[in-house]
C-alpha cells in the first residue's frame, strides 16, 4: 500500500560499492611505492604467492607478493628482517584491506641486487678484468658485426637502423638471446661463445634496451662479465639507456650508452665517406693535371734539343778518324821512346854482366887473403910479446918468487897463515912452505920479540 511518503534521505552506497570507488581513488594516487619497514607474519601459501605485513613502531600494512614476482627475488626474505619494497598501493575489495601488492623486495639499506653489484664490481676489479690495459681496440673500419641481443627487442632494430643509415655495407650476424629472466645469464654466455667460435665478425656489440635494474640484471652476472672478458673479439657493451651502468660495461672493451650509439661508435659513415672520396678526386684530378702540364714542357724541352742523327753520326765518324790518327801518331812515339829505353837497358846490362863481376869479386877475395894473412901475423907476433911482458911482472910480484930467496910461509894446522909469533903456543904443530915443498914441525918455544 502506497502511503504516499517519500524517503528524503541521501542514497547510500553499497559496501562493495564503497570498496571499489576506495581502490581506484588509492591506485590512482600512489602509482608505485618504495616502502620500508620490518617484515612480519611472512607466509608461503602452496600457491607460491607471498604475504606478510611491514611495521614500524606504530603502524603496519599488509603486503602481497605473486608468484610471478618472487620468483626473481634471489634470497626469501626472513621474519624480523628489515625490508625495501617497490609496488603498487591498492585495496583488497574483499576484505576491505588497505595493501600493496609487491613488484620487488631487497634489504633495507643498500638493496640486496645493489649490494651484489658493488660485490662482484669490487671483486672483477681487484683481478684487473676492468684494466685498460687489457682492452682490445676495435677495427676502424669492421668487416663484420656480430650482435648478441633478443631477436625481438628494440636494441637489434636500432642497431640495424643507425647502420643502414651510415653504413648498409657492413655485414650483421645476430647470435639470439634472452635477455632478460632466470635463463638470460647461461643464454648469453652460450651466444658469446658462438660468435668467437663462428669466426665472421671482427667486433661483437652486447646489450639490449632499457629496463629496470632486476631486467637488465643478467648483463650484472659474472658469467656474462668473464665471458665478455673470455672473448677474442673486440666488444662493446650496451646495455640499457644512457644512466645504466653493469658490469659488462666495465669488462668490454667499449662501453656505448645504448645500442644505437653502440652501432653509431663502430661503424664508420658513409656520408664521410663520400667526402673524402670526392676531395680525394678532386686531389688527384688537379695533380694529374699539374703532372701532364709538368710533362707537356719537358717534351717540348726535348724536342726542341732533339739533334738530326745523321749530323751526329758523321761528327761521330769525323771523331772516330781524329782519335785514330792520334792513336797511330802516340804508338809510333811509343814505340820509339822503348826503343831507346831498350838499348839504355841493354848498355847497362852489359856493364852489370856476371863475367865481370866474378872476376872483379875474384881480385878483391885475394887481395882481403893477403891482408888478411898479414894481420894475423902481425896479431900473433904482437900476442907473444904481451905475453912476455906479463910473465915477467907476474914473476915479479910471486910469492914463489919471494920464496925462491930464502923465506917460508908459516901455517897454522888449521891453514891459517902465521904473520906473528905470538899467534902460536909451544906445541902447535905447523906447516912451513919453501920455494919447493914444505915442511911441517912443532913449535917448542915462542919468542915474541924482534930478536
Amino acid at each position: 500500500m502506497d502511503s504516499g511518503f517519500q524517503d528524503s534521505r541521501p542514497r547510500a552506497l553499497s559496501v562493495s560499492e564503497l570498496n571499489h570507488q576506495a581502490r581506484h581513488l588509492l591506485e590512482a594516487s600512489f602509482m608505485q611505492v618504495w616502502v620500508e619497514g620490518e617484515l612480519s607474519g611472512f607466509s608461503r601459501p602452496s600457491s607460491g604467492h607471498w604475504y606478510f605485513s611491514l611495521k614500524d613502531r606504530k603502524c603496519q600494512i599488509r603486503c602481497a607478493m605473486f608468484r610471478g614476482f618472487n620468483q626473481r627475488v634471489k634470497e626469501i626474505p626472513k621474519e624480523g628482517e628489515q625490508v625495501r619494497i617497490r609496488g603498487k598501493v591498492t585495496l583488497y575489495e574483499n576484505r576491505g584491506d588497505f595493501q600493496i601488492i609487491v613488484e620487488h623486495v631487497e634489504p633495507a639499506g643498500l638493496g640486496a641486487l645493489q649490494q651484489a653489484y658493488e660485490e662482484l664490481k669490487r671483486k672483477l676489479q681487484m683481478e684487473g678484468l676492468f684494466d685498460a690495459a687489457r682492452k682490445k681496440p676495435l677495427p676502424s673500419t669492421p668487416r663484420h658485426m656480430g650482435v648478441v641481443t633478443s631477436p625481438t627487442g628494440a636494441a637489434i632494430h636500432d642497431i640495424l637502423t643507425v647502420l643502414a643509415r651510415r653504413c648498409p655495407a657492413i655485414p650483421v650476424t645476430l647470435y639470439p638471446t634472452a635477455v632478460q629472466g632466470q635463463a638470460a645469464t647461461a643464454d648469453i654466455v652460450r651466444a658469446i661463445d658462438r660468435a668467437a667460435r663462428h669466426g665472421l665478425a671482427d667486433v661483437l656489440i652486447i646489450g639490449r634496451g632499457g629496463g629496470s635494474l632486476e631486467d637488465l640484471w643478467c648483463f650484472n652476472e659474472e658469467a656474462v662479465a668473464r665471458a665478455i672478458a673470455a672473448c677474442p673479439l673486440p666488444t662493446v657493451s650496451a646495455v640499457g639507456h644512457e644512466v645504466d651502468v653493469t658490469i659488462a660495461d666495465f669488462v668490454a672493451d667499449l662501453r656505448a650508452p645504448t645500442p644505437s650509439a653502440a652501432a653509431e661508435k663502430i661503424s664508420p659513415d658513409q656520408q664521410d665517406w663520400l667526402r673524402q672520396l670526392k676531395e680525394r678526386e678532386h686531389r688527384l684530378a688537379g695533380a694529374a693535371s699539374r703532372a701532364l702540364k709538368r710533362m707537356g714542357t719537358q717534351l717540348a724541352h726535348l724536342s726542341a734539343r732533339l739533334r738530326d742523327p745523321r749530323r751526329e753520326l758523321m761528327e761521330k765518324a769525323q771523331r772516330m778518324d781524329d782519335l785514330d790518327l792520334r792513336l797511330g801518331k802516340a804508338m809510333r812515339q811509343r814505340m820509339e821512346r822503348e826503343k831507346v829505353r831498350a838499348e839504355h837497358l841493354g848498355q847497362r846490362l852489359r856493364m852489370q854482366s856476371p863475367a865481370k863481376r866474378l872476376d872483379d869479386n875474384r881480385r878483391s877475395v885475394s887481395q882481403l887473403s893477403e891482408r888478411l894473412t898479414r894481420l894475423a901475423r902481425q896479431s900473433v907476433v904482437q900476442r907473444q910479446e904481451r905475453l912476455e911482458h906479463l910473465a915477467q911482472t907476474l914473476n915479479v910480484v910471486s910469492p914463489l918468487a919471494t920464496l925462491g930467496r930464502g923465506y917460508a910461509i908459516v901455517q897454522q894446522e888449521n891453514g891459517d897463515i902465521v904473520r906473528q909469533a905470538s899467534e902460536l903456543a909451544p906445541g902447535d904443530r905447523i906447516t912451513a912452505r919453501v920455494a919447493s915443498g914444505h915442511v911441517e914441525a912443532n913449535v917448542t918455544a915462542v919468542n915474541s920479540g924482534n930478536q
